[in-house]
């Protein structure tokens, strides 16, 4: 069968707006599509160079297919399967940024470049003062930055037009601010002109970003021969995509507005001033209801998130503790509920998209610090209100985390928690309650009865 080439795909060729440090599913699965959709809308005209960092993988699949690949959306919407397929033609060209610095910095060099988007794991957001920003080519990503802004500086002589939007989906906190700052940082050490660190500081727009969008990567041996048999072309570079995307932005700036045209194409792309709220919903009730439920889908036999949510019970569950113990919480802190409630329902499709093999055991790594990270803020507010009732369903995902965590001393495991929940008035005892109860029961019981009253 032919492989995809741009014989098949019939996609215009674009300015290279963007330099995009990744090539990995997570790029590849929500900027690189929101730009793609934007393409064919009309709004943005801009095509991506891609930089690889790291020596994995094999740089020839992108040469083979045109710099083509395709998406394939699986899941669930408002309660109904939803399948789709992209293809992606909006990839100009894909550098090795160990034998190509001088392409990546010819890039930088041309007029037409208005948009950096990175997403480097393999390196990270992180200062090295011994990077060399004129080695061939840097170490670190933010030397690799600092390294293609300082030329696009000396080319156009430092033209307040000619700055850059940058957009790191790296997840980590403020990773705008945080990348500004050691860019500055690095110019500094390497004694980089005051006028070009004036430069970065005043005329580059480095944004806080938030990214939520599962995608699993490849797709497995079945699907990606039902895929071609489909679509008449074989993909090596196909991907899986979860149909929910976000892409929250944080920034009021005119040329930001203008930069990032692709914005336009809407179902998920938010630029705002402030995202954190975006961050919120994420943290309390996408990650903080996974870390709650994972003891108790653990200790009722459930390998995947998926085969939890196909139980009504576990699903009742997950529902009653975002409507009702989570969601306040957040309302508490000024975010809107009707906003909340449509984010919970959304959170309710993806944990039983059918297409994800998403395993309880995996999310259970690194469980403690999960749990205080994500949850103990969520109780705290709740607490705060003097609300000692109404957090049961908390109370039993704490215990079934300690269970699942502590095994045959549960008791242990809480006495190091102690500092932390002894202020909140009730919840120890509420605990200490279910863990009995799941000793002594199913775990599917022991939920069961404590949803019992709620309206679904």
């Amino acid at each position: 069968m032919e492989l995809l080439n741009r014989e098949i795909v019939d996609g215009a060729l674009y300015p290279e707006k963007v330099l995009q440090f990744g090539t990995g599913v997570l790029l590849r699965g929500l900027p690189d599509y929101f730009i793609e959709k934007a393409n064919r809308a009309g709004v943005f005209g801009g095509s991506i160079v891609m930089v690889k960092s790291t020596g994995w993988g094999d740089m020839n699949q992108f040469a083979r297919q045109d710099n083509l690949y395709t998406i394939h959306v699986k899941g669930i919407v408002r309660g109904h399967e939803v399948r789709d397929v992209l293809q992606v033609s909006a990839i100009s060209r894909v550098l090795a940024a160990a034998n190509e610095w001088d392409a990546v910095l010819a890039t930088a060099r041309k007029p037409a470049l208005a948009i950096i988007i990175s997403n480097t794991t393999e390196v990270g957001i992180v200062l090295d003062k011994q990077d060399d920003l004129f080695a061939w080519p840097p170490v670190s990503f933010p030397g690799k930055l600092t390294a293609v802004l300082y030329e696009r500086f000396q080319t156009f002589g430092g033209a307040e037009d000619r700055g850059l939007v940058i957009l790191p989906t790296e997840l980590i906190d403020r990773n705008g601010d945080t990348l500004r700052e050691i860019v500055i940082e690095l110019a500094e050490h390497h004694r980089l002109p005051p006028d070009f660190m004036d430069w970065v500081k005043s005329c580059n727009h480095f944004c806080n970003t938030l990214v939520d969008r599962i995608v699993p990567g490849a797709l497995g041996a079945a699907e990606k021969k039902e895929a071609e048999n489909q679509l008449g072309y074989r993909d090596d570079l196909a991907i899986m995509a979860e149909p929910f995307c976000l892409w929250a932005i944080a920034s009021s700036h005119p040329r930001v507005l203008e930069r990032l045209s692709f914005a336009q194409v809407g179902g998920g792309i938010v630029i705002a001033p402030d995202i954190d709220k975006f961050k919120e919903l994420k943290l309390r009730l996408l990650n903080g209801s996974h870390t709650f439920a994972c003891g108790l889908a653990l200790l009722a036999g459930f390998g995947t998130v998926k085969a939890a949510m196909a139980n009504q019970v576990f699903s009742n569950y997950v529902r009653q503790l975002m409507q009702s113990e989570i969601i306040p919480t957040l309302v508490g802190i000024g975010i809107d509920k009707t906003e909340a409630k449509t984010f919970a329902d959304q959170v309710v499709d993806r944990f039983g998209n059918p297409y994800l093999e998403h395993k309880w055991e995996s999310i259970s790594t690194n469980y403690t610090s999960k749990m205080r990270m994500r949850n103990l803020m969520t109780l705290e507010r709740h607490f705060k209100t003097g609300d000692i009732v109404g957090a049961n369903g908390m109370a039993l995902g704490f215990a079934g985390y300690l269970l699942a965590m502590g095994r045959s001393e549960p008791v242990r495991l809480l006495a190091a928690w102690a500092e932390d929940l002894q202020p909140l008035d009730g919840f120890l005892p509420a605990v200490r309650g279910y863990v009995e109860q799941l000793q002594q029961r199913p775990a599917i019981a022991v939920i069961e009865s404590t949803i019992v009253g709620f309206d679904f």
